[in-house]
């Protein structure tokens, strides 16, 4: 296994000078864009048919009813490990809490007597929320969609998750489990790009299947194939990122415990070949002893060709700046979906970082636990979209409508401005529009 360096020591680079130098994977959203595109016509077009089709040639099994049946979500949570649920239960009691504080408060002023402006915050009518499959089971990622939605008050909600073949062509049991505890009965059994479509354009009832109902936000993370569906029906629905393969950027010093970072650095590369894991210091010593201890523990986890795939790839490696004062250019440049900061001051730190989708302070908060059990939420924009995209949270679930109030007196005071600027936008039917009002 390689795990690479790129030495940006003496190097004075500009903010695009710093992206163009960070580890990224090659494959991108670019790459999938046409045979998307493809899937997405075919399942606007053919809608149910075309679900089927998609299944067999994806998920290699034969399905006629993406919908789950009401008894497999009992069944599942009915037979679930009691050391899961009471593990998902803790999850979920935990994100409900931090979901249930972000809260944005509407706004009123009164600009002026009898002139009011208000902002009022309502959740979105109807979600769909996409749970991934393939190398993983992702029940976490059910409360990571859910908890927020319904803290939200969407009232209308619907899951997709890949069907699998060893579970007879439904969801993974402990993803069925999870949403039955979060009291989800609208569940599909869809993965990939139609899964996207389905719920960004609807589907048509046919024979046995019921109509699937557009959504007005998607979210959730996924391979390649979903953030490039994401892509592509957002503004025909709003989605909450381009969420690809994970990654984890390590800010780490002379203090950082070599042990730790490579453990953590393992802990994402597990989850996907494509997953990058990247390592930032000023410490050549904690370089070299990260290394060391990267070649002891990669042979020891269950999923080490995995993640020695990973750790080898183009994404992955130990960027080795000139000073810890480089290193937080050197993140904020690269906008990690994950950032630890192991440094001494690591809270000063942390408070320097700008682009990053969550950023988890100090030894003793691993993104693991972020993954899991901190309270926070793990649906995170990837690829560097985190300087400019935020993680999931109950704003993504809700939109602002401004309310503007005005009476006679209040308008006849800023009418003379309408006019001026509608003239001076050539458009003096705009100023007509309130000189009318005050006409004889």
């Amino acid at each position: 296994m390689s795990f690479r360096t790129i030495d940006l020591r003496g190097r004075h680079l500009s903010a695009a000078g710093l992206k163009q130098a960070m580890p990224r994977a090659v494959t991108t959203t670019e790459v999938a864009s046409d045979a998307v595109a493809a899937i997405i016509a075919d399942v606007r077009t053919r809608g149910y048919d075309a679900l089927t089709e998609l299944a067999e040639r994806f998920d290699h099994v034969q399905q006629h009813r993406p919908l789950v049946p009401r008894a497999a979500l009992t069944e599942a949570l009915d037979q679930l490990d009691p050391k899961i649920r009471v593990a998902l239960e803790e999850s979920i009691r935990r994100a409900r809490l931090f979901a249930e504080a972000q809260h944005p408060q509407d706004t009123e002023l009164q600009i002026g007597p009898g002139a009011t402006v208000t902002q009022k915050w309502v959740a979105v009518n109807r979600v769909g929320l996409y749970v991934p499959g393939g190398l993983a089971v992702y029940p976490s990622s059910v409360i990571m969609n859910v908890v927020p939605a319904q803290a939200a008050g969407v009232t209308s909600l619907a899951l997709a998750s890949p069907p699998q073949r060893l579970f007879g062509g439904l969801p993974h049991p402990t993803i069925l489990a999870a949403a039955e505890l979060l009291g989800i009965e609208e569940v599909y059994a869809m993965g990939g790009a139609q899964a996207i479509a389905a719920f960004a354009y609807g589907v048509p009832a046919a024979g046995a299947n019921p109509e699937l109902e557009p959504v007005d936000v998607v979210t959730g993370p996924g391979n390649v194939y979903v953030a490039t569906a994401k892509r592509l029906v957002k503004g025909v629905v709003g989605i909450d990122a381009e969420a690809g393969p994970t990654e984890i950027a390590i800010l780490a010093d002379e203090s950082a415990d070599a042990r730790l970072v490579a453990a953590d650095l393992i802990s994402q590369a597990e989850h996907d070949p494509n997953a990058a894991s990247v390592l930032v210091t000023d410490s050549t010593d904690l370089a070299e002893r990260v290394r060391g201890e990267l070649s002891r523990q990669v042979p020891a986890t269950r999923h080490r060709e995995r993640v020695a795939t990973a750790l080898s790839g183009p994404q992955s490696g130990t960027v080795l700046v000139e000073n810890l004062e480089q290193g937080i250019a050197v993140c904020n440049a690269y906008g990690a979906e994950h950032l630890e900061v192991q440094t001494v001051n690591a809270e000063e730190v942390a408070a320097r970082i700008t682009s990053a989708g969550a950023i988890f302070v100090g030894s003793y908060s691993p993104v693991s636990l972020g993954d899991y059990c901190s309270g926070s939420n793990h649906v995170l924009p990837t690829a560097g979209t985190a300087a400019f995209s935020s993680g999931l949270n109950v704003t993504t679930f809700m939109h602002a409508i401004q309310v503007i109030n005005y009476d006679r007196a209040a308008l006849q005071e800023v009418s003379g401005h309408v006019v001026a600027l509608s003239h001076a936008e050539d458009l003096p039917a705009h100023g007509d529009a309130v000189s009318v009002r005050f006409s004889s």
